[in-house]
């Protein structure tokens, strides 16, 4: 009797669990606890045992018949919930819809691009707060007291720190270059060093300019550097960025933090080197200016340019993205509307 009631207890464990529908559980619900099934029939074998038996086997059978009519009770309710929620004319064989998902926007995408190859060149990243001052942003820099750059009508100054010079006269950072003389009066040389970030100007926007946009620096500084480094560094990171062979060239350009400098151009990706109103027709965009940084910001930050030299680059991180997708207005870019955005998934 102990063997009947742990065979039928497992053969009923398995047939409710199994059953797919309310009917097909009905069906095993008549199977095992009916007026023919299964723990009917074992019942009625109770009084044929041993009267010492009698009470140990019905109880057990009882407690049997209790557990089953209870797992039965759990799936019913499973089933019809489950049944409730799907409608009639559901087809189960149709593929469903893919769940949304998130992605990185381009820019970020693209910065994140650059972090890993300047690391693979042992490059460290450097982060630093968006509001500095006119000490970190020009002064240190070599830029002129008479410089337009130090205007209003540039460089957005803190209302109530727009008065006075240098250390407590605080702006939105105009561009990423200050902080690599922060960098440089609180480490130890030889650097090798990026750091990218957002920066703002006072300039109307259009397909090539936005008033708040995103910079990414790099730069070496150490003894008896060859200016042919930074070339040879330029040109690697953009092909490994955009996994293919880019055209790059200089040109002589003045910049107050380096000399000599120079404005790095590369072919635009937009028309292939053909002329687009990206590249204003000429089919070359210029990415970045470079150079070695300029005696006095070396000195700026506690460095003798006798014994150090380096090379620096600016990089325009809103153009390379421009140039990685072939979008032809930067604004999209910062312009939230995730129709577009959609698109970089």
């Amino acid at each position: 009797m102990k063997e009947k009631l742990a065979e039928l207890r497992l053969d009923g464990d398995k047939r409710i669990a199994s059953a797919a529908t309310v009917a097909e559980l009905q069906t095993v619900k008549g199977a095992i606890l009916g007026k023919k099934g299964a723990i009917t029939e074992l019942l009625k074998e109770i009084p044929k045992l041993d009267i010492a038996l009698r009470p140990e086997m019905g109880s057990a059978a009882n407690e049997l018949k209790n557990h089953l009519a209870s797992l039965i009770d759990e799936r019913e309710e499973a089933l019809r919930l489950l049944t409730a929620a799907i409608p009639p004319d559901f087809d189960l064989t149709v593929p469903g819809t893919p769940p949304l998902s998130g992605a990185l926007h381009p820019i970020t995408q693209m910065r994140y691009d650059l972090d890993d190859t300047f690391r693979s060149l042992g490059f460290e990243i450097f982060q630093e707060d968006e509001i500095t001052s006119e000490l970190y942003a020009f002064d240190s820099l070599n830029f002129p007291q008479d410089h337009p750059a130090r205007e209003s009508m540039d460089t957005y100054w803190l209302d109530g720190h727009d008065t006075g010079r240098g250390g407590d006269r605080l702006c939105l950072r105009p561009h990423l270059t200050g902080a690599s003389v922060r960098y440089m009066q609180s480490h130890e040389p030889p650097f090798r060093f990026v750091y990218p970030g957002r920066v703002y100007r006072n300039e109307t926007t259009d397909a090539r300019h936005e008033r708040a946009f995103f910079q990414y620096e790099a730069l070496i500084v150490d003894r008896d550097l060859p200016f042919t480094a930074g070339k040879v560094m330029v040109k690697g990171v953009l092909d490994r960025v955009f996994g293919r062979d880019v055209p790059v060239r200089m040109r002589v350009g003045f910049f107050p933090f380096v000399e000599p400098g120079f404005e790095i151009d590369m072919s635009c990706l937009v028309c292939g080197g053909k002329g687009c109103s990206v590249c204003k027709n000429v089919g070359w965009i210029e990415i970045m200016p470079g150079g070695m940084p300029h005696p006095n910001v070396l000195r700026a930050a506690g460095l003798d340019p006798a014994e150090y030299t380096g090379f620096y680059v600016n990089i325009g991180l809103d153009r390379l993205v421009m140039m990685r997708y072939g979008v032809d207005d930067v604004r999209f870019f910062h312009s939230a509307d995730l129709r577009f955005l959609s698109q970089f998934r």
